[in-house]
């Protein structure tokens, strides 16, 4: 039985996930992120410092767990904020013993509209 997603690209997904879901820090700003909100807004809630925030979100949004928005300009820079971008992750075995992710994603998460899906990664 193969151990192992079964292509490159679907390798690189799971451990990105599964490395971001192992980390305390990208866990805890998951649970605050139940509505968009700025990086110091994140900072502040899950009780970290503003560079490991920072850090955390870039573990996010490359495993595509979190998403980056542009907000509101306020003079001439526009205001980043941050949400969830999924509902519901499922790591398992397929028929051929290859592991599989599913992320499932909702148009609740994002400022704008998204179509519910469910993407295999």
């Amino acid at each position: 039985m193969t151990l192992e997603a079964s292509a490159p690209d679907e390798t690189a997904c799971l451990e990105r996930v599964v490395t971001a879901l192992d980390d305390t820090g990208c866990r805890e700003i998951i649970a605050v992120l139940e509505t968009p909100k700025t990086v110091p807004e994140i900072a502040a809630a899950a009780e970290l410092p503003l560079s490991t925030t920072y850090r955390k979100l870039d573990r996010l949004t490359d495993a595509g767990l979190a998403s980056e928005t542009v907000g509101v300009r306020q003079g001439r820079h526009h205001k980043s904020r941050y949400v969830v971008d999924f509902d519901r992750i499922t790591i398992g075995l397929d028929d051929e013993g290859t592991f599989r992710i599913d992320v499932d994603r909702s148009s609740d998460q994002l400022l704008g509209s998204w179509p519910n899906a469910g993407r295999t990664l």
